[in-house]
């Protein structure tokens, strides 16, 4: 016995007022529909179905890099009709889980036990119970608690709409039924529609069991229908993720303040100050420091290392007991190794800094090699771009580069050297060797200094 996953993801999610299919909004930086997918295809699974339909290819060329079957929807006709366009690919004796791609915080274990609860009978609801349960179809049981039917709360009378147990739309029926069921379907409703729920119904008639079983919370059954809805779902997301950091050893100045848009992967005795905000893949050492109102996206940092606040970092791999900020960008593709240390207002782009090296003060440097030991002083600039092309900088081991210094690439500074402060350094400098290309200091007696009125 395999399990197939179908996701109904077809729906447009009027009230989100959107060009964008409803899947498509993002939660913590990633996709309602790419949330499902992650925790639903780390199950043991054969075959994972994506049914789609409105906004046409966007949401398939959105997650074109998921591993799942792509079948479209291409009529309306409600989530019995969606769930109709796997059938052809799920066999008979595979227990089928049916999910919802806007409904993000789900949690494999639920899923799991949902799996667990359908093997005997072939077929097991997620229902839970909740204290308002508006907008909610409702699960209506006989008087030995049986589950007879499902009624959506459009068709439901007045005693039906104040059950308070609902159906939260996941379910796991086996295949041989659930395609029984589903040509068996109407659309003798208020909407019109091929109801998926109507199966429980025919299920009761044909005495076949119906387990339920609760979520672990009522965070995983949180469904997205509007821009309301979709923020408490990222607080909720935020939420989670800062407490499950502070039990696995990170510090958070304020949980409240802090925003996880990707995956955060931190070591012991790291604190993170307020409104930093990790976005994509970063990963944090043992007692790093991360100062209010930082962004990191796509980061790596070593042990001990310290980001002071206002810094932004993206797609940078910041070394061990290295300083940044307050106030640095660093920029794509820059490696800093050990002990380097970037202050305040600069920015670093495409570069590699060796260990121990400064860039302390109001400098940019771009497309450059910076070796061990190198002091760069204020107002530096590396000229990398002639208005067509980048250029490289090579700045060897030691050199000591005065402040207001232009580097016109491509150009080299050897070991050793130093740069003369105010110097516009055009040509290669040898090894041990002082450039300097100011111009002579001139000065002129008597000198009048200009007054307002002549």
């Amino acid at each position: 016995m395999g399990l197939s996953i179908v996701i109904l993801a077809a729906g447009q999610g009027t009230r989100m007022r959107s060009r964008w299919p409803k899947v498509l909004h993002r939660v913590a930086g990633r996709t309602l529909l790419e949330h499902v997918y992650q925790t639903a295809s780390s199950l043991q699974h054969d075959s994972l179905i994506i049914i789609y339909g409105h906004g046409g290819s966007q949401v398939p060329e959105a997650l074109a890099h998921v591993d799942a079957e792509w079948i479209e929807q291409t009529e309306q006709l409600g989530t019995g009709h969606a769930v109709a366009q796997a059938l052809p690919r799920i066999d008979d004796n595979d227990d089928v889980l049916l999910l919802n791609g806007d409904v993000p915080l789900v949690c494999a274990g639920t899923l799991e036990r949902l799996t667990a609860a359908a093997r005997d009978s072939g077929f097991a609801l997620l229902t839970a119970i909740l204290d308002d349960p508006g907008g909610y179809g409702r699960i209506v049981r006989d008087g030995s608690g049986k589950v007879v039917r499902i009624v959506e709360e459009k068709d439901a009378s007045m005693d039906e709409r104040a059950i308070r147990e609902i159906n939260t739309g996941m379910m796991v029926v086996r295949g041989a039924l659930l395609k029984r069921w589903i040509e068996a379907l109407d659309k003798g409703n208020r909407q019109g529609e091929y109801y998926l729920t109507d199966i429980v119904a025919m299920a009761v008639r044909e005495h076949v069991n119906i387990e339920c079983i609760q979520p672990h919370s009522l965070n995983e059954i949180m469904g997205i229908n509007d821009r309301v809805q979709l923020a408490r779902v990222e607080n909720t997301y935020r939420q989670m993720q800062a407490e499950q950091l502070m039990q696995d050893g990170v510090t958070l100045v304020d949980p409240a303040r802090f925003d996880l848009r990707g995956t955060l992967k931190a070591g012991m005795d790291t604190v993170i100050d307020v409104n930093v905000i990790i976005e994509g893949e970063v990963s944090l050492g043992d007692d790093v420091r991360i100062g209010a109102n930082c962004v990191l996206r796509d980061v790596a940092v070593g042990d001990n290392a310290e980001i002071q606040p206002n810094c932004v970092i993206e797609h940078a791999t910041i070394g061990r007991q290295c300083r940044i900020g307050p106030f640095a960008r660093i920029r794509p593709d820059t490696v800093l190794a050990d002990g380097v240390h970037i202050g305040n207002f600069v920015e670093v782009k495409k570069s590699e800094i060796g260990p121990g090296s400064k860039v302390n003060h109001l400098s940019y440097i771009g497309d450059t090699e910076i070796g061990r030991g190198v002091n760069v002083g204020a107002g530096t600039i590396t000229c990398n771009y002639d208005g067509a092309s980048k250029h490289k900088t090579i700045i060897e081991d030691d050199v000591f580069i005065g402040s207001d210094t232009q580097l016109v690439a491509p150009v080299r500074v050897a070991a050793g050297a130093t740069i003369g402060a105010g110097t516009t350094v055009t040509r290669d400098v040898e090894a041990g060797t002082l450039a300097i290309g100011r111009a002579e200091q001139r000065t002129v007696k008597g000198w009048k200094r200009p007054k307002k009125g002549g």
